[in-house]
């Protein structure tokens, strides 16, 4: 059984995932984390892979850009892959100077003026929650592995470039310290169908100073980031 985005059969999908924004760090992952990765999708280019970590089959899938496209794929693993856990790892910009290049955060909470959980489900709460228990291993995980992590409420913003800095603000004064473009409609998705997700994301670039990663440097060098998830993972 397909869908219109993923042609993997039942089956072919763990029931953990990892699910980075760029399919092209899902192909990393999977080429230099998992034994015997398997694809079973490269519809839209977008690459799904599933293979063994320590033992346990693990999967990896790209989500693409912005809550429309992670809703859908997140939706479908959910739903007709039998998937339990998603965990994004995915890249955010900061907000505040205590978030330095390649800093390790957390998202507890993601604060959204999107209309997605509204339209969804008539949800028009505009903070969603990843599974607190999930959150948890993850910290353990980071601790165990002697990697800081930082918790942070995150602003998931349907827009990448705005015309001025006014949802900056709104998003700061909502207590946001880094933004996104994903975790709003993953957290809703997962609280409506009864599932688990999580979010970790490497600071790739900050309005508070002028350095910023490379596309490279985003697809390959977060390591950190994909340990945590995958230990959290089993």
């Amino acid at each position: 059984m397909s869908t219109p985005h993923n042609q993997a059969q039942k089956g072919d999908i763990a029931s953990v995932v990892l699910m980075p924004g760029d399919p092209l760090r899902a192909k990393y992952i999977a080429e230099n984390f998992l034994e015997n990765p398997v694809c079973f999708n490269t519809v839209r280019n977008m690459f799904g892979y599933t293979g063994t970590y320590k033992g346990h089959k693990i999967s990896v899938m790209g989500s693409g850009m912005g809550m429309p496209s992670i809703g859908i794929y997140s939706y479908e693993l959910y739903t007709q892959y039998d998937v339990d856990t998603i965990i994004r790892i995915g890249s955010a910009g900061g907000f505040t100077p205590d978030l330095k290049l390649f800093d390790v955060t957390l998202v507890e909470s993601s604060y959204s003026r999107s209309s997605y959980a509204l339209v969804q489900s008539n949800d028009p709460d505009t903070i969603q929650y990843p599974d607190s228990q999930l959150n948890q291993k993850i910290m353990d995980c980071a601790h165990q592995l002697n990697i800081p992590i930082k918790p942070v409420r995150i602003h998931s913003s349907d827009v990448f470039y705005c015309q001025d800095d006014s949802c900056t603000k709104d998003a700061m004064a909502h207590g946001c310290k880094a933004v996104e473009m994903e975790s709003f409609a993953l957290f809703h998705n997962a609280k409506v169908l009864g599932k688990k997700a999580a979010t970790i994301c490497t600071i790739s670039d900050s309005i508070a100073f002028e350095e910023i990663t490379t596309p490279q440097q985003r697809e390959q060098c977060f390591n950190d980031m994909m340990k945590i998830a995958l230990e959290a993972s089993i």
